[in-house]
């Protein structure tokens, strides 16, 4: 994957994606980074923690959430993307389905694009994508966030899934997409079933020859499967990232981005039977920073 004029092997290691809400009403975090002092200090402390993304979000996708509208939206990401851009050295994505978002985020500072409705929800979004040539990351969805609990209902959530995702990366390709990472949508319209079947089988995922993001962190589904509120699921969210790991899972997206880092590691080191090093990839020298034409970031 090319990020900034950097080639990342997303093949050689695990990569771990920290999450940064900055909305009132995300189901785990919302309301703690609103300001921009909050939500920067935060994205510093991943990046310490060993955060190798840092994805930024300005609505929330939590089951029954309502959508807000693209100036507000804008309004919360980009002042942020702007002062994170001189703060740290991992790249930063925007988690948007509206295209206008998506390009002022880009020209913010973002890196590439995680896009939850992979391309549905606006007609305009993979013009946008070809065009800047950054990478997105195309996530299945039933419904939207709003609706997608409504009773969702698969004969074969795995071949579904499946199935749907290689027709959007196709459309995407058709865009003139180059760099496509897959979803397979934990948490999004799907039952605490489903959500079990689509981890035990991510490795089928592998067929499609594209990298895998999985972001399991403090879903329901743990909840349902311990019985515990989403404070609690430190040790729930483990247990589904090394899961996803060892079935084929390239980059992971977690809010507990210390304990999961360690957990990557562990994994991956037991995958390829030697001791994988903590990666200093991105947090290097200034010259390597990622986000071009950018001022060397003070807490490198």
């Amino acid at each position: 994957m090319h990020l900034g004029g950097r080639i990342v092997d997303l093949h050689e290691r695990t990569y771990v994606m920290g999450v940064l809400n900055v909305t009132p009403d995300s189901f785990s975090d919302g309301g703690k980074y609103m300001s921009i002092e909050a939500a920067v200090a935060r994205a510093v402390e991943m990046e310490r923690e060993g955060a190798d993304f840092i994805d930024v979000g300005g609505e929330s996708s939590r089951p029954g959430a309502d959508p807000i509208g693209v100036d507000e939206e804008i309004r919360r990401v980009v002042p942020v993307l702007e002062v994170l851009r001189h703060s740290i050295h991992v790249p930063l994505s925007i988690d948007t389905y509206k295209a206008p978002v998506a390009e002022a985020a880009l020209d913010a500072g973002a890196s590439f694009v995680n896009d939850i409705s992979a391309l549905t929800a606006d007609e305009s979004m993979g013009k946008l994508i070809a065009e800047r040539r950054v990478p997105v990351v195309l996530m299945h969805i039933r419904g939207n966030p709003k609706t997608m609990q409504d009773n969702p209902t698969y004969r074969d959530v795995v071949a579904e899934v499946k199935a749907w995702l290689r027709n959007r990366v196709a459309i995407a390709k058709g865009h003139g997409i180059e760099q496509v990472v897959i979803d397979p949508g934990i948490g999004f319209g799907k039952r605490v079933e489903d959500n079990l079947s689509l981890l035990n089988h991510l490795d089928e995922f592998l067929e499609l020859g594209l990298p895998i993001l999985v972001g399991p962190s403090r879903k329901s589904f743990i909840g349902a499967i311990l019985d515990l509120p989403v404070e609690n699921r430190l040790e729930g969210t483990a247990a589904a990232v090394a899961i996803s790991i060892a079935r084929g899972a390239n980059i992971i997206r977690v809010h507990d981005v210390k304990e999961m880092v360690r957990v990557a590691r562990v994994v991956d080191s037991i995958i390829r039977e030697r001791v994988i090093k903590p990666a200093s990839q991105f947090a290097a020298d200034v010259s390597d920073n990622p986000h071009q034409e950018r001022s060397p970031a003070p807490n490198g």
